[in-house]
């Protein structure tokens, strides 16, 4: 897919206060304000928006600062509701890719992601197979809007605002950057191999990866009717061997430096995940202790080997996520 002809970085940073190679040299901080600013370019990105001629904006890539699989060690909590409550009618399980939102609701989602602390996605508008418009939010308040429009009159209310909106060639943050990316789709015959593998002892657990991940347990392929039934539209699947009982084999078994995304039942049922490493180890002990089951993978990406892995398609069969598998 092409670039967008008409390309704008949108911030509150004077272009008279940048070096010559670029470099932002004033004194602004790179933190929303939570106020007036914040307001500009919220008002900005919609002017971009209705001179572009666009109502509708489709949530793609998205997911959630600080959410893995529900549990914190040693870190932050997460926001509330992700910062999604009240934004989508379903909760926050409507914020997944493909998701239609309104230019009103994807301005909540840009506070989320100015702010940092909940939500984050690209936002683009498309006709047929031709995109036609798209916002990306980059680090320290950047935010870029592409469109098929020249947008002069959304550019000077920008000024009006208080804030700068720059012709770019190119967002930095366009997919057409991104590394080729695999389209495996958990179709049926995918499905029929998680059947046949559970069937053997193999395959036990499941990571569904969308806007956060969760985990699901499998057992003998009996309960697959209804874990395909809660997905999460065009989520990432990875299938790996099930979780081990004897949690207290896996805490003494750690070597002295070691990192991993442990995985657990606790108990009462809910399999939780963090990612963790040699300053955790009370903390895991203490949690283990009181686990059902657990596993501790590997994240790193030349580690991780899930026994097969698979996207969601569409209805019509057609894989559209973007996920490097």
């Amino acid at each position: 897919m092409p670039f967008l002809p008409h390309a704008y970085r949108v911030t509150k940073y004077d272009p008279a206060d940048r070096a010559p190679d670029g470099t932002y040299r004033g004194t602004e901080d790179t933190d929303s304000d939570h106020g007036p600013v914040e307001a500009a370019y919220l008002a900005a990105v919609a002017a971009f928006a209705e001179e572009s001629g666009i109502e509708l904006l489709t949530v793609r890539d998205p997911r959630v600062v600080g959410a893995a699989g529900g549990a914190h060690f040693g870190r932050e909590p997460a926001v509330e509701g992700y910062g999604l409550t009240g934004l989508f009618p379903g909760g926050p399980a409507g914020f997944h890719d493909g998701a239609r939102v309104t230019v009103p609701v994807a301005a909540e989602l840009l506070r989320g992601m100015l702010r940092g602390d909940g939500p984050y996605c690209r936002l683009e508008a498309a006709e047929g197979a031709r995109e036609v418009f798209a916002v990306d939010v980059g680090w320290d308040l950047y935010v870029y809007v592409g469109s098929r429009t020249s947008c002069e009159g959304a550019v000077a209310r920008a000024r009006e605002l208080g804030i700068f909106a720059e012709r770019i060639e190119v967002s930095p943050y366009d997919p057409e950057f991104d590394d080729p990316y695999e389209r495996r789709p958990a179709d049926e015959g995918f499905w029929e191999r998680v059947r046949a593998s559970a069937a053997r002892g193999e395959a036990g657990l499941v990571e569904e990866q969308h806007a956060w991940t969760r985990w699901h347990r499998i057992d003998g392929g009996s309960s697959l009717d209804a874990l395909r039934a809660g997905l999460a539209p065009r989520a990432l699947l990875h299938v790996w061997p099930g979780l081990s009982a004897d949690t207290a084999g896996l805490v003494a078994g750690l070597p002295e430096e070691f990192g991993f995304e442990c995985v657990w039942e606790d108990a009462g049922g809910r399999i939780l995940s963090a990612f963790v490493d040699e300053e955790d180890r009370a903390e895991l002990a203490e949690v283990l202790a009181g686990a059902r089951a657990a596993a501790l993978l590997p994240y790193l990406a030349d580690e991780h080997d899930p026994l097969f892995t698979g996207v969601l398609p569409d209805d019509d069969g057609v894989v559209r996520t973007r996920w490097q598998v």
